[in-house]
């Protein structure tokens, strides 16, 4: 495979991708855990629920900056190395990255400073209700960033003028595109679980580290609680997207899939080595008919293969295969982890079980790399195009050369291993200290230990 800049610009894009997705996909969730802390605070005034907010508004912070910062670099890299997709999409796409900051960021910026630094310095009904709109401002953000990508995966309400351009023409279908409901849900409790699964690694750590102290058994349980109810609830929804995905995006359920021929009864391969080159599975295992219902929702139904579309137009089948495969896998993790921990606060054996704990511990990451997979299969599975029909990959790349785009992405890749790495460690150091209680309250309730106290009275 020859490195030129097309190749060498997705690569790139890929990896500034991968390193952004992580925060927002923690900072979405975290944003409503920290709103549930201070409101069950404000309304039992449980010491525990304080401590916990103020420790995970920490995390958030630092987590937050770090998206911001990495999603800047995502829009200058649209402009530089994809300026053809820019300019012939820049219509229809523009206009849903001005609503989300309009709606989203101005609302996180203006609320954040409260949220961040007023603790003592406004009250308490104002400081929850800014916690709240940070909360629903990540989720308004993560409904115009979906919007515009579920566009792309299966654009409608468009019109293409003479010069190749796209204009809108039905602003309710751009923005609804017929992927747009569940891969939005799909994303949010993806987000969610994301958070409780770091939660639960973090407070399971403690227990391990400190014994059953109240926060960490407070915090474990919520975190249960959460990926007990939303990995079964985000099944059913994945399910729902891949019913979609077989009506809009037929070649990428193929590649998803790894089915090679048109047929019915298709079986559901567990594991595969897709070849591209032979167009077909070197190996297999595979349970007969199993692949046609869960697709479709009847053994008897016919579902098309990869031959029926020609060569160019195949997804990559072999990683679009396996990253499907993973995170499904993590996601059945998920669900088993829930359901033991469930199982064990019913027993009331929790904080006695080390086997769960280690495997809370170990099951800490898995919420961000089943999210990374998820975009792998949504963005590789959308190949060759980055508006599905309209626009091919190969001709949406900026006329720069290899040499070009190689140094840019060597010089992100440097930047990234050292600003991204330290802050990942210090989050991690922080994380492993883990929620402190505070010390005698004043008589307002506040806690002369505050973790913010010092940028709240302008120390450093």
């Amino acid at each position: 495979m020859e490195l030129d800049a097309l190749i060498l610009s997705r690569l790139q894009f890929a990896f500034t991708i991968a390193f952004h997705i992580i925060f927002p996909s923690f900072t979405i969730g975290l944003a409503s855990y920290l709103a549930v802390l201070e409101g069950l605070w404000l309304f039992t005034r449980r010491e525990a629920f304080k401590t916990l907010y103020l420790f995970w508004v920490k995390i958030f912070a630092i987590s937050f900056g770090m998206g911001v910062v990495s999603g800047v670099v995502l829009s200058y890299q649209i402009g530089t190395n994809w300026s053809v997709f820019a300019a012939k999409t820049a219509p229809v796409i523009g206009p849903l990255l001005a609503f989300e900051v309009l709606t989203a960021f101005f609302l996180e910026a203006s609320f954040l400073g409260v949220m961040l630094f007023g603790w003592r310095k406004v009250g308490p009904g104002l400081h929850f209700t800014s916690t709240c709109l940070v909360a629903i401002g990540t989720l308004i953000s993560a409904f115009w960033i979906i919007s515009a990508n579920s566009w792309m995966q299966y654009p409608t309400g468009h019109i293409v003028l003479p010069d190749g351009s796209l204009r809108t023409e039905n602003w309710l279908k751009v923005i609804f595109s017929p992927t747009f409901p569940e891969r939005f849900a799909h994303m949010a409790l993806a987000a969610y679980l994301t958070t409780a699964l770091v939660v639960g690694a973090a407070s399971a750590w403690r227990i391990l580290r400190r014994g059953p102290e109240p926060e960490a058994k407070i915090a474990l349980r919520m975190a249960i609680g959460m990926f007990a109810v939303v990995a079964p609830l985000q099944l059913v929804v994945g399910d729902f997207s891949g019913k979609e995905m077989l009506q809009v995006q037929p070649a990428k359920l193929a590649a998803v899939e790894a089915f090679w021929e048109t047929r019915r009864e298709q079986a559901f391969h567990v594991i595969a080595w897709p070849d591209r080159a032979t167009e077909r599975n070197r190996f297999e295992v595979s349970i007969p008919k199993l692949g046609s219902w869960i697709t479709a929702g009847s053994t008897s139904a016919e579902i098309t293969g990869l031959k029926a579309f020609a060569p160019q137009d195949r997804p990559p089948v072999f990683i679009v295969f396996w990253a499907f495969r993973i995170m499904v896998g993590l996601g059945v993790l998920m669900i088993g982890l829930g359901a033991w921990g469930a199982w064990l606060i019913w027993r009331r054996k929790l904080e006695a079980s080390k086997p769960f704990l280690y495997a809370a511990v170990a099951m800490g990451p898995a919420g961000f790399v089943a999210v990374i997979c998820g975009w792998i299969v949504a963005e590789v599975g959308r190949q060759p195009y980055t508006v599905t029909g309209l626009l091919r990959t190969a001709d949406s790349v900026s006329p720069v050369g290899a040499g070009q785009v190689s140094a840019s992405l060597l010089a992100f890749m440097i930047v990234y291993a050292i600003i991204f790495s330290v802050g990942v460690l210090y989050i991690l150091r922080l994380i492993a200290e883990g929620p402190t209680p505070e010390a005698a309250p004043d008589a307002r309730g506040e806690a002369p230990g505050n973790p913010l106290a010092a940028l709240e009275e302008g120390r450093p």
